[in-house]
């Protein structure tokens, strides 16, 4: 039987290499950002659907898994890979850019997660997965708003495992600590500082083993970092 994904904020980097390596395990896939002109390559590349969805509005993510279900039934794994961030110190932040980096990083979260869980329920299986990072866990200055969103989005994760898990839904945060790199973007580690970057194909090769896990020891969160980075 042919297995399904469904990314939401796909792009070029934790989430290319997560398509391209579960294409090769054989999965059909849908990959959903707001704007789709920039995953024609990765479309290509992986043989999957690409759809354009707003995550933090709740009519266009209801549409998009009708549509991902409509043409591939309910997806086996869905992974959140969306977030907005505003820097700035904090007295500075405009409220309008501090509640759409909310929206995107942890309200989006809870749209996707929960059409996740509604549809996968009924089928007693399926893969929920979270893209977190270092401010997951700790605020970093003049950088709250991502804070926030990325704490909110671990609690949403922690929730949704102790009450999914004991109906077959596994649900799983990874915190990304550290930078990834990304030679699409430019983001590439110094000559003077090699692996002080995480590789993003390593990243999706853990995504991959804790999708691979036997449910009777699931793993609720996974840390990643570079072998160099201090703690």
């Amino acid at each position: 039987m042919v297995k399904s994904a469904l990314i939401v904020g796909a792009g070029s980097g934790i989430s290319a290499s997560f398509a391209r390596l579960l294409a090769r395990e054989g999965y059909t896939l849908a990959l959903a950002a707001r704007s789709t002109a920039k995953l024609a390559d990765l479309q290509a590349e992986t043989s999957a659907s690409a759809l354009a969805c707003d995550a933090a509005e709740p009519n266009q993510v209801a549409a998009l898994f009708e549509s991902v279900i409509r043409e591939s039934g309910v997806p086996d794994v869905v992974l959140y890979n969306a977030s907005a961030r505003a820097r700035g110190p904090l007295v500075d932040l405009k409220p309008a850019e501090v509640e759409h980096a909310l929206r995107v990083s942890a309200y989006g979260g809870f749209l996707v997660g929960q059409q996740a869980a509604k549809h996968m329920l009924p089928r007693g299986s399926g893969a929920i997965f979270f893209t977190g990072a270092s401010a997951s866990v700790k605020g970093y200055a003049q950088s709250a708003p991502f804070a926030m969103g990325k704490f909110a989005l671990r609690g949403l994760a922690q929730s949704m495992a102790r009450e999914l898990q004991s109906k077959g839904i596994h649900v799983a945060h990874f915190v990304i600590d550290g930078g990834v790199r990304n030679p699409a973007t430019g983001r590439l580690e110094p000559a003077d500082a090699p692996d002080s970057f995480l590789d993003p194909d390593a990243i999706a090769q853990t995504y991959l083993a804790v999708l691979k896990q036997p449910r009777s020891a699931w793993s609720l969160e996974v840390e990643l970092r570079p072998w160099v980075e201090r703690f």
